[in-house]
């Protein structure tokens, strides 16, 4: 463990000084990158520092039980020898999980798109209900929840709802909730009390830089319209909502949120780009998958990832097997249990297949 720390502080110190470099600041691309990676390692660091003090009073306790001579200061370095191994233990898990490789994409913001599936009115009810689950959840962690577009329900709630997701470490938390969502419960429109089974998709998809995607807008065909639905007195007399066409994979984006055409277009570029980024993103996860199967990320929007079960009080995470009884809490927004599990689960699924290669 000592020299895997060690081999860390020597990355650490050579990026300390990479990122004072001239071409590197002038370099964005490059000095993003490399802030990134500095905070990390400092935190791995930093770790390190509080482990090597650690083997270092475990040594010094031994070697004074060992003289024996001083039997008061026998009796104090047992002491210290017990505090420091209790605390060592997990320190190491702790360290070994942090030497993990991250993925590059976990500290990205995101475009989260959540689409009524199954289940007619109830689907858009529950889409809402999802909506507000993250927003609540976001809103928590501190993070900015801005809407790209949406197309309400016809009983309330969302038939498609559209927004991005900013702050730290964004990505890396909430890429688990991507899959299909299903809800039992008995909707407000059922006369005879029967539960009705709904879905709902979530897909979360990392935010793509301009220098992550390269976007030929010749292939991009803007269609200009005016705005539809609630709004102010430029509704329907600007055309400030944009529809983009990207012509080599057929994908169609709209936003129409803001009341700036220039905004708008901003917008729908920044949901495109990361539509096309997670395209590749998925053909690299399904080549990944081949290597090492997850059983939490898997990239595949199909599968049914999670239940909300009314009646019971429960919310089960097919992936994991975990079932909780707290459904009114995570639908208001408390999900970070789950997402700690998932987090775990994923954790020591790589732990080990690093293991493996080691």
């Amino acid at each position: 463990m000592l020299e895997k720390i060690q081999i860390v502080k020597q990355r650490f110190d050579e990026v300390n000084d990479l990122i004072i470099q001239p071409d590197i600041i002038s370099d964005q691309k490059r000095y993003i990158q490399l802030n990134k990676e500095y905070k990390d390692l400092k935190k791995i660091v930093d770790k390190g520092e509080i482990y090597k003090s650690l083997t270092a009073n475990i040594a010094e306790a031994e070697e004074i039980i060992g003289d024996g001579s001083d039997a008061e200061m026998v009796e104090m370095a047992k002491m210290q020898l017990e505090e420091a191994k209790e605390k060592l233990s997990p320190l190491e898990d702790e360290i070994k999980f942090m030497l993990i490789p991250k993925d590059p994409d976990d500290a990205k913001n995101v475009v989260v798109e959540i689409r009524a599936g199954t289940g007619g009115d109830e689907a858009s009810i529950f889409a809402g209900d999802l909506y507000r689950m993250y927003s609540k959840y976001c809103s928590d962690k501190g993070w900015k929840v801005d809407v790209v577009s949406l197309s309400e329900g016809t009983s309330g709630g969302f038939k498609e709802i559209i927004f991005e997701v900013s702050g730290e470490d964004v990505y890396g938390t909430l890429k688990f909730e991507a899959g299909v969502h299903r809800v039992q419960r008995v909707p407000q429109t059922e006369t005879q009390g029967r539960v009705h089974t709904s879905a709902a998709t979530v897909m979360v998809l990392p935010e793509a830089e301009e220098f992550d995607v390269e976007l030929d807008m010749t292939e991009v065909r803007i269609e200009r319209t005016t705005s539809t639905g609630p709004g102010g007195q430029s509704v329907n007399t600007t055309y400030s909502a944009i529809k983009l066409h990207h012509e080599p994979t057929g994908m169609i984006v709209s936003c129409q949120d803001q009341k700036s055409s220039h905004k708008n277009l901003e917008k729908a570029l920044k949901v495109l780009r990361s539509r096309l980024y997670e395209m590749e993103l998925a053909k690299k996860q399904a080549a990944d998958s081949e290597k090492r199967k997850s059983m939490v990320s898997s990239g595949d929007r199909s599968a049914k990832i999670r239940t909300y079960n009314y009646p019971q009080g429960r919310v089960t995470d097919h992936r994991i097997g975990l079932t909780l009884y707290d459904l009114s809490n995570i639908i208001n927004g408390d999900i970070q249990k789950i997402i700690d599990e998932l987090m775990l689960a994923e954790n020591t699924e790589m732990l080990k297949a690093s293991d493996d290669v080691i």
